[in-house]
């Protein structure tokens, strides 16, 4: 696998790639748009901490199930119908969430929202490979480029329109993401309608479960992920700050990330090898969140300990996503669409969780179980390294006797690495 594409030509992209690119950039910023506004929501409309929780419940909870549905349809009318589709859902649920006055009907639309976003997603990355110049490797530092500057601004854009009123952010989002479906439209070159064999089973992303590099992926990621969303959605009670300090904060989290993602994590890897990269980011990941657990009542120690746990969470989530696109022996669009299932419905389970948690049993012992949460995560790497590390070898057997028919009409050649 290669790491470190020549940095003269890394920026020497298609239009179309920077359009899809900027989107996503939007789309990220859905995951950290929220939480400089939670404490916010929950004072303005009377609601416990739990209760705003389920804003991420409910956004992760559909983006993951509807990934099932996703390489489906993008199978069926194209990969750039599907991108529009997704984000004209965002940019009307967004919209319509700024516009509410109950917890309840913006946890609604956050679904909806949920739904939009996993269109999106799992064409996304699949539209930049095929687009980017430089191969796989290249592309996903881009992709995951666009998460970590999605995930750092998001909060910055949170807590400046937050400070004004928690609806404000939501309807930025509409806004951006509107400008991202201009772009999208006129720069991104329009796919040929795809023929009925070409189509994508619904049960392809399940079945696809049954490889096992991409259940290892599945496994690895929903346990990283728990404390990954543990931390976005729960830190920002236990920090007692208004909109535009959280904002900071966590604008320094995702700067870190989106560094740590682009440049970091290709060189971390080049230099110790992906598994070995991917298992020090989750042993950092772990101590960090005990630490948080640890330490929660102090706003200082917390503060800094978020900003921190950017750069484990940067190399983590490139290393991961760039194991899981090479290793799995089949189309990537149906990979992406079963890695993401597994790891946002099981992750959808982290924030209500840690808001039950803190308000009944302890502040701390949220973070207590992210950090058990990601500690597993590298166990589960360990268990699962022939996976990820020798592909062709150890799933021979399992790709000869799996029935493709359902999942990729193009040969199964695993992925060259």
């Amino acid at each position: 696998m290669s790491h470190a594409p020549s940095e003269g030509r890394f920026f020497d992209q298609p239009r179309a790639v920077w359009a899809v690119a900027f989107a996503a950039v939007v789309s990220f910023m859905g995951l950290g748009l929220v939480d400089p506004i939670l404490p916010a929501i929950a004072q303005d409309l009377d609601a416990s901490q739990s209760d705003v929780l389920l804003l991420f419940t409910s956004y992760f909870a559909v983006t993951g199930i509807a990934m099932l549905v996703a390489s489906a349809v993008s199978s069926r009318i194209g990969p750039k119908r599907t991108l529009l589709s997704g984000l004209v859902l965002i940019v009307v649920f967004a919209a319509l969430a700024g516009s509410s006055s109950t917890v309840g009907a913006i946890v609604g639309l956050r679904a909806g929202w949920g739904l939009g976003n996993a269109l999106f997603i799992a064409t996304a990355l699949s539209a930049i490979i095929a687009a980017a110049r430089g191969g796989v490797g290249r592309a996903v530092i881009l992709f995951e480029a666009a998460l970590g500057l999605g995930i750092s601004v998001g909060p910055l854009l949170g807590g400046a329109l937050g400070g004004i009123s928690w609806r404000g952010p939501f309807y930025g989002v509409a806004v951006l993401m509107l400008i991202g479906l201009v772009a999208v439209t006129f720069l991104l070159p329009a796919s040929p309608k795809p023929q009925p064999h070409e189509h994508t089973s619904l049960l392809a992303p399940v079945r696809a479960l049954a490889l096992r590099p991409v259940r290892a992926s599945a496994i690895v990621a929903v346990l990283y992920n728990f404390g990954f969303f543990t931390l976005l959605a729960y830190s920002p009670f236990p920090l007692h700050m208004g909109a535009t300090a959280l904002g900071l904060v966590f604008f320094g989290w995702g700067l870190l990330l989106a560094v740590f993602s682009v440049f970091g994590a290709p060189r971390i890897a080049a230099r110790f090898g992906d598994l070995e990269a991917l298992g020090g980011a989750f042993v950092g990941m772990t101590v960090v969140l005990a630490l948080m657990g640890a330490l929660h009542a102090s706003q200082t120690a917390l503060a800094v300990l978020v900003i921190a746990a950017g750069a484990f969470l940067g190399v983590a989530n490139t290393v991961l996503t760039q194991l899981v696109m090479e290793s799995a022996p089949i189309d990537r669009p149906t990979v992406s669409s079963s890695y993401n299932f597994v790891r946002f419905t099981g992750g959808a389970l982290a924030p209500f969780a840690a808001g039950k948690l803190g308000e009944h049993v302890g502040v701390g012992i949220p973070f207590f179980l992210g950090a058990l949460a990601v500690a597993a995560a590298a166990v589960a790497l360990y268990a699962y390294r022939t996976a990820f590390r020798d592909t062709a070898a150890v799933e021979l057997d399992e790709i000869l006797e799996f029935d493709t028919t359902t999942i990729d009409p193009q040969p199964l050649v695993p992925a060259h690495r």
